[in-house]
């Protein structure tokens, strides 16, 4: 039994602020190694519990955040970028199920870690006119391959996006609750890694019941951003067209395409300043 893991780094369990979370902060080594010792907690309960292969794949900022000399040697990492499908890279037809770990909840959600979708850029990611978070929007794409989503770990919203946005049957372990966007209730490792393993447990003893979520025929991508210059330069896509000012919509003949066509949206549209 093949696991595909989709590490981020706002839904690790002791994280809380961008100091956590940026690479050149004082506090981010410590926050890298408690990310890599929270996946190792899942790849450990994933091995116990049936799984006979573990992809990691580091999937937050420039996704080289996990440490390789720390992390299960009987993982494989998918580290660095750019990747072609971002956090989602490695992703095939081979794999039973996917877990997200460490993952926050969309743009705009209140009482939720450091809340975004894929950039700052974003006001609102849109799927067939469904706001969606980074687990609908790579949730989708396993679907694309036939994969479901089995597990997310993460704060209650982080959790609640994933549920709302793919089915409610996933497993959601919630490592810390948010009080706000830079503020959480924490717990000691040994509770969060006790939680991980109910949960990695509870998603492989009906690992048969999880289904993917697909998005069939021709797939509506609207992304709102955060600067009208942004949605302007989005225009250089052949095929994308203007809702608003900063809002534009691009209708794609399956889901992978909608998906690589958000990404090069993120990669040509300049930064905020």
């Amino acid at each position: 039994m093949k696991i595909f893991i989709s590490a981020d780094m706002e839904g690790i369990s002791g994280v809380v602020s961008s100091s956590h979370t940026e690479p050149g902060n004082k506090e981010y080594d410590r926050m890298r190694l408690l990310m890599t010792k929270e996946v190792n907690a899942v790849i450990q309960a994933a091995f116990d519990f049936g799984a006979t292969e573990v992809v990691v794949n580091d999937s937050h900022n420039n996704m080289d955040n996990i440490l390789i000399e720390e992390l299960d040697k009987r993982a494989v990492l998918i580290s660095g970028s750019p990747k072609p499908l971002s956090m989602m890279e490695g992703i095939d037809e081979s794999y039973k199920a996917v877990f997200f770990v460490g993952y926050h909840a969309r743009a705009g959600t209140d009482n939720a870690i450091m809340d975004h979708t894929y950039t700052s850029k974003v006001m609102y990611a849109k799927i067939n006119g469904r706001e969606m978070s980074e687990a609908g929007l790579n949730g989708r794409l396993a679907g694309y391959y036939g994969v479901p989503v089995a597990l997310i770990t993460g704060d209650q919203n982080a959790v609640l996006c994933a549920k709302e946005e793919l089915h409610r049957d996933i497993v959601g372990v919630v490592v810390k609750e948010a009080v706000g966007r830079y503020a959480a209730r924490v717990f000691p490792f040994d509770i969060v890694k006790r939680k991980i393993e109910e949960g990695v447990k509870e998603a492989l003893l009906k690992i048969d019941s999880f289904k993917p979520v697909k998005e069939e025929g021709p797939v509506e991508l609207e992304v709102s951003f955060f600067r009208t210059v942004m949605a302007d330069m989005t225009l250089l896509i052949p095929g994308t067209k203007k809702k608003d000012p900063r809002t534009v919509i691009y209708t794609a003949k399956d889901y992978l395409e909608a998906y690589k066509v958000f990404r090069a949206m993120l990669a040509i549209s300049p930064g905020i300043n």
